[in-house]
């Protein structure tokens, strides 16, 4: 094969190097294992002056194929440099071996080690050769002593990698290793092998006419057809740290997303203990206000009953009226407490029922007020746990509330609807209504509105609130439920 026809093989042959060594230098520090993120320095180092080296020996063949010769500086430096890459590629496949951050600087002994060989043969070459041989001896030694160790290092390191890749889960990146490892192993121990025929044994026998005549095709050209295979291999499992950092980032996004459903769970867990707490509160102020409260304002009203009895001179009228007024304004002070303990924890809830306790306090709403509320159920009641029984209650409770303060209404509807699965309330008026996208855009905050979104979602509900000008307001609630026997936390919550 002619020099010309030697340029495209020595032209791609550093072609492949070099875009290697360009792609691992730019994404090589993208990796989070420290050990491959050193070892592909080196790396790069070999990709760009191995790259360096095979042009420079283009440049020097076709000097050498027109008559001419390059200086021994220039032939020295790109034997140097060749030997350079190959203590780069050692570097290279020791630090993928090293597993233990321990072992990291004692690795380093041994591309230092191959070096000192290779320094020390070519002292010993340098007395038994004259200088016009020894360019080409020196090459050869280079390759022997330095190029098929460090591609077999590189090979090995590459294995390594591929078990960790395959540990990691990278399964597609660990083959592309594996085929790297092959390319290198075959680059080393044929490419390097097959060198220029010279005095230095065995390059007197196995050399690259012997490789021509058995294959028919220059070393040089499996060399290239190996390093652009073993590039491409290596290329394609950089693409591990990009699925590395987007793995990072779901990680990350998972990791926030949890943080926030656990902030989620804790608040709507506080809000429970509190809103528990608070009932637990009513029912025991109600209960003594009943026990205690109660029981002294009736035995008042039963003592002034008896005073009054006991006066019936026409000296004592005016005692008397004054008695008559004193025990009217204990029935009226009893009947006031009874209705702030039912308000507090109506008793009707836990003895008859949610049906039974709205009716019985829309009665107190029509007694104290001049609304007219009634309340309609369809379905059978089921036993609803007292999560959702007080739930509800305090929902309409509230809904009926906003009515009387802000409605202007005449009459309220009360619609519960019992299915399997969830239970369902409508509270609508006809009031004056308002618009919600007014109230909205004004920034005003209406905390009995959010009192009551805040008690359904705990329970897996929904609250939707629908209302214009003049058209009335229509609250509607659904809770999911399960029977009372398979409630696991029947705790009142308010």
């Amino acid at each position: 094969m002619s020099i010309p026809s030697f340029i495209p093989i020595y032209f791609f042959y550093g072609l492949a190097f070099f875009s290697m060594g360009l792609l691992v230098m730019l994404e090589g520090g993208r990796s989070s294992d420290v050990r491959l993120r050193r070892a592909l320095r080196p790396l790069a180092a070999f990709g760009l002056i191995h790259a360096a080296n095979e042009w420079l020996e283009m440049f020097q063949s076709v000097a050498q194929y027109g008559g001419h010769f390059l200086p021994d500086w220039l032939i020295a430096l790109r034997l140097g440099m060749l030997a350079f890459s190959f203590v780069s590629l050692a570097a290279f496949g020791s630090y993928l071996m090293v597993i233990s951050r321990k072992a990291w600087r004692l690795i380093l002994l041994v591309p230092l080690g191959l070096e000192s060989f290779w320094v020390f043969g070519l002292i010993l070459l340098k007395g038994y050769y004259s200088t016009p041989v020894l360019w080409d001896i020196a090459d050869n030694w280079t390759r022997y002593s330095l190029a098929i160790p460090a591609a077999i290092l590189a090979a090995i390191g590459l294995v390594v990698q591929q078990r960790v890749f395959r540990r990691a889960g990278l399964i597609s990146f660990g083959r592309d290793a594996l085929w790297a490892a092959v390319a290198f192993g075959w680059y080393g121990l044929v490419g390097q092998l097959f060198v220029t025929s010279s005095a230095l044994p065995p390059s007197n026998l196995i050399n690259q006419e012997l490789f021509n005549h058995l294959f028919g095709f220059p070393v040089q050209a499996f060399r290239a057809l190996m390093a652009g295979v073993a590039a491409f291999f290596v290329i394609r499992f950089l693409r591990a740290f990009q699925v590395e950092t987007d793995r990072q980032i779901n990680s990350l996004q998972e990791g926030r997303l949890r943080e926030s459903e656990q902030r989620e769970t804790l608040k709507s867990e506080l809000y429970k203990r509190i809103v528990s707490a608070q009932e637990s509160e009513r029912q025991r102020i109600a209960r003594e206000l009943h026990d205690e409260t109660g029981q002294a304002l009736t035995a008042i009203g039963m003592g002034l009953r008896g005073l009054e009895g006991g006066l019936q001179t026409s000296e004592q009228a005016g005692s008397i009226k004054n008695l008559r007024e004193l025990e009217s304004l204990t029935a009226h002070s009893l009947d006031e407490l009874q209705r702030l303990i039912a308000d507090l924890r109506p008793s009707h809830l836990d003895d008859l029922g949610l049906s039974s306790a709205l009716r019985w306090y829309a009665g107190s709403v029509q007694e104290r007020t001049k609304l007219e509320v009634q309340v309609e159920t369809r379905g059978n009641e089921p036993g609803l746990p007292s999560l959702v029984k007080t739930a509800l209650f305090r929902i309409i409770q509230e809904a009926l509330t906003n009515v009387i303060k802000h409605a202007r209404a005449t009459r309220v509807r009360i619609l519960l609807t019992y299915s399997p699965q969830k239970i369902h309330a409508r509270v609508i008026d006809d009031g004056q209504g308002f618009n919600p996208v007014t109230v909205e855009s004004a920034g005003r905050i209406s905390w009995g509105l959010k009192g009551m979104e805040e008690r359904a979602s705990l329970l897996g509900g929904k609250l939707k609130v629908s209302s214009k000008p003049g058209e009335g307001t229509t609250v509607e609630v659904s809770i999911p439920y399960v029977q009372e026997e398979t409630s696991e936390n029947p705790a009142v919550i308010g």
